[in-house]
């Protein structure tokens, strides 16, 4: 059994990942997060009593708090997914951005380096600090063709992605510096349960259900490619596992949509699935408001998943339409448990 420092782990990704580790392995999970806005407890209730599952409220940039639980549970791994994460934020306000995902990283690798460093050779040898990022440091494809791979050069747009690349760059720095055995994903777009309605599915989904307009940048020409969450959770725990230290892994759906595709995705599923609309509303797609773009928006992302395919084995078991049936069908169940 694995002892495995989850950050952020009250988050969308964080929790789906804890859920999958603690419903599929024999491993011990430890679960530290901050609790702001988008953690979000209730998506642990599953597993919450589990004797191998334990959550600590903290901040990682906290040293001494994180120093406190790294002597508690001394882990065998990290995941760390603590992060900032969405763009308009960070363009409103980058300070928090910076704060967490740079210098909360900084903080979290010096801690997980002191542990590292006084461990045995055989558990210093097993000791894996697994560095979870995006596609969005890559910044922008230009055109339809070609996709992101872990050579691509980083070149990110927003405050967010900036703060993300920072902290990637210290990563693969104590890995070369100090010899700490990391490894670093980078994925595209999740979509899935759990997920803050700031992000754009469980918006749309949400605000449909209520009547509201359905808000898309430009006229929604933007491309993502589209990764269901749980999918993503198996990558991760088999990047830990199984991936070479200082390596990289892009993990990707291969679902290329356009923004406004995605949109219209969701209206003809909720026609099918919830018929019974607000008053007023004729037709779902009805609601859909083009808004003045967001500044520095990329235009196309694409993920070139083929490294983790070929050496990992890992593939995507979600179409993006199975996924996103799953995504709208459990927020049409559950929809009062995820905080607006």
């Amino acid at each position: 059994m694995k002892k495995i420092l989850v950050t952020g782990g009250a988050g969308f990704i964080g929790s789906t990942l804890i859920r999958h580790i603690i419903g599929n392995t024999g491993d011990f999970v430890v679960n530290i997060d901050k609790l702001t806005y988008a953690g979000n407890l209730q998506s642990l209730t599953s597993v919450s009593s589990s004797n191998r599952y334990a959550f600590e409220h903290a901040d990682i940039c906290n040293r001494a708090d994180l120093g406190h639980i790294f002597e508690q549970y001394q882990p065998d791994a990290v995941v760390h997914l603590a992060a900032e994460s969405h763009v308009d934020r960070s363009i409103d306000g980058p300070a928090a951005f910076i704060q967490t995902n740079i210098v909360g990283t900084y903080t979290l690798l010096e801690v997980a380096r002191q542990h590292w460093s006084a461990l045995g050779s055989a558990a210093k040898a097993g000791f894996r600090f697994h560095h979870v990022s995006t596609d969005e440091v890559y910044g922008d494809l230009a055109g339809p063709q070609g996709r992101f791979t872990e050579a691509t050069p980083y070149a990110p747009s927003s405050p967010y992605s900036a703060s993300k690349a920072g902290s990637d760059h210290l990563v693969r720095a104590w890995n070369r510096t100090y010899g700490l055995p990391v490894v670093v994903s980078h994925s595209s777009n999740n979509h899935g349960p759990w997920q803050y309605p700031e992000k754009l599915i469980p918006l749309m989904i949400l605000n449909a259900l209520e009547g509201k307009p359905l808000p898309v940048y430009g006229q929604g020409q933007h491309v993502r490619d589209w990764l269901y969450v749980e999918d993503h959770a198996r990558a991760l725990y088999q990047i830990l596992s199984e991936g070479v230290v200082g390596e990289t892994y892009n993990v990707g759906g291969r679902n290329e949509k356009r923004n406004i595709d995605v949109v219209r995705a969701i209206c003809a599923l909720l026609e099918e699935l919830a018929p019974a609309k607000p008053a007023g509303v004729g037709r779902y797609d009805e609601l859909i408001k083009f808004v003045k773009d967001r500044p520095g928006h990329d235009m196309r992302y694409a993920i070139d998943a083929g490294k983790i395919h070929r050496e990992l084995g890992w593939t995507p078991q979600e179409t993006f339409e199975s996924g996103l049936r799953k995504t709208v069908q459990w927020y049409l169940d559950y929809a009062r448990r995820v905080p607006r």
